[in-house]
Order: C-alpha cells, then sequence, then structure tokens
C-alpha cells in the first residue's frame, strides 16, 4: 500500500523510521525544500512542492497513494490546506499530526500576538536584547525595529538581506535542555524571547529557562488548523494507519 508522508518535523521521521521496515507499505517521504541540508530516513523522500492543491491532487492518484500523513510542521498552514482539499478530491483517507501546543504556566511572562508584525510591535521601543527562535523564513519584519539587538538561532544559516543590522546568528538542531537553555539566556543577557507556539518538547526547554530567569516571551499564536481527522503524535498516525492498512486489505 502506497502511503505519502508529508514531512519536515520530529515526528514525520519518527513515523517514517518505524515504517522503514514495514513490509505492508511502501512509503515516501515528502519535504517542503526549505532546509538545504535535511536528516533523512531509511524510506525514499522528495523534494519540493507538488503545485498547490491540483498538482497534489494528481500526484495522488497517479502513484496509487492510499493514506496521506500530514506531519508538517503546526505554522505550514497553507501546506495542510492543500493537503486535505487534495485529499478530498482524489478520496484518498487523511490524518494530520497536530501535537498539543505549549500553555502558559505559573511564573512565565507570555505576550501571546496573532502574527510576526504583532510580535515586532511586542518588542516595544526601548533597545533590548531579543532571542529569536523563529526559523529563517519570517525574519525580515524585525529590520522595522533596528534598535534591538537580535540573537537568531535556526537549523541553517538565514539569508543576509533579511537579517536586521544589529543581528548576530547561531545554527543549532534541538532538541535542546534546560540548563543548556538557561546558560545561553544568562551569557547573552537576553531580555526577550520570541518564538512560535509551535508545541512539542525538542525546543520547549527554552521557555522554562525563560520562566527561570523571569524573561518575557513573546509567544506567536497558531494559525488554524483546517478541518480533519487529527493525532498529537507519531504513535497517533502509526495507530490511525495500521487500521487504513487493515480496511484497505479487506477491500472496504
Amino acid at each position: 500500500m502506497e502511503v505519502l508522508i508529508l514531512g519536515g518535523t520530529t515526528e514525520a521521521s519518527a513515523i517514517a523510521r518505524a515504517l522503514a521496515g514495514d513490509a505492508r507499505v511502501r512509503a515516501m517521504l515528502s519535504l517542503a525544500g526549505r532546509t538545504r541540508a535535511p536528516v533523512l530516513p531509511a524510506i525514499p523522500a522528495r523534494r519540493g512542492g507538488f503545485g498547490g492543491v491540483d498538482g497534489l491532487a494528481a500526484y495522488l492518484r497517479t502513484h496509487d497513494v492510499a493514506a496521506l500523513i500530514d506531519a508538517t510542521h503546526p505554522f505550514a498552514a497553507q501546506i495542510s490546506r492543500n493537503a486535505v482539499a487534495a485529499a478530498t478530491i482524489a478520496g484518498v483517507p487523511m490524518v494530520s499530526v497536530l501535537r498539543p501546543q505549549w500553555t502558559a504556566c505559573p511564573g512565565d511572562r507570555w505576550t501571546t500576538v496573532a502574527d510576526i508584525p504583532a510580535a515586532v510591535q511586542a518588542l516595544g521601543a526601548t533597545p533590548r536584547r531579543v532571542f529569536l527562535t523563529i526559523g529563517q523564513q519570517e525574519l525580515a519584519p524585525f529590520s522595522l525595529a533596528p534598535w534591538h539587538s537580535y540573537l537568531i538561532r535556526s537549523v541553517e544559516p538565514p539569508d543576509p538581506a533579511l537579517l536586521p543590522a544589529t543581528a548576530r546568528y547561531i545554527a543549532a538542531r534541538g532538541p535542546f535542555h534546560e540548563d543548556e537553555e538557561r546558560r545561553l539566556l544568562e551569557r547573552e543577557g537576553i531580555e526577550a524571547l520570541v518564538t512560535k507556539n509551535s508545541g512539542g518538547a525538542a525546543t520547549a526547554p527554552k521557555l522554562a529557562a525563560a520562566r527561570a530567569l523571569g524573561i518575557e516571551v513573546v509567544m506567536v499564536a497558531r494559525p488554524i488548523a483546517p478541518p480533519g481527522e487529527t493525532v498529537p503524535d507519531a504513535a497517533g498516525a502509526l495507530a490511525w494507519l495500521d487500521h487504513v492498512v487493515s480496511t484497505w486489505k479487506r477491500g472496504v
């Protein structure tokens, strides 16, 4: 049975690893191509887009895909919307992995905002030392607030043209540990952390470190997920797939 996984997350990698030795399925991992050197699992992988809803629907039909798993990032809203629409057109069962959001704990100093421009506004007019952990696609708006000093962390170097003039960059791939995050925040004198509410354990320690140090967190809220069946983790997606495989074998 052909299975397509839309990936780029730790959950997608875990699903791919689990299916690598599963004789019941032929799984393909699809990556958007934003990371130049992704960590690839032991299953076939493709990179790049499909050409919108119609292109993805055509791929599902042409390759006889019998199950679609959307394990993209919670902020990859357009990809997820396209996946739901394409699966509906092609008549392919689909599930989305939607990891639980982070929630504020006692002692947190969160300012929740709707989007990245609002995060820039929330930093205010007083110069601050700001830690940006939002990836490398949405850095340009922070150039509108050049009075802040920015430390940017992402998996790969961002385009220099997108960086604020006062920005420095460090490369790192999670998971991270709270003691390491706390040392980084203290060493850099960070006064505000800007992050997206992506959820998950791999990058959550920065929130605990900020809480311990009394640092404000500007939290960008998630976009609304498209309708459809969801599971919270890789294990849930694999359980869903077990059911789809059994149904497919019976020809139901």
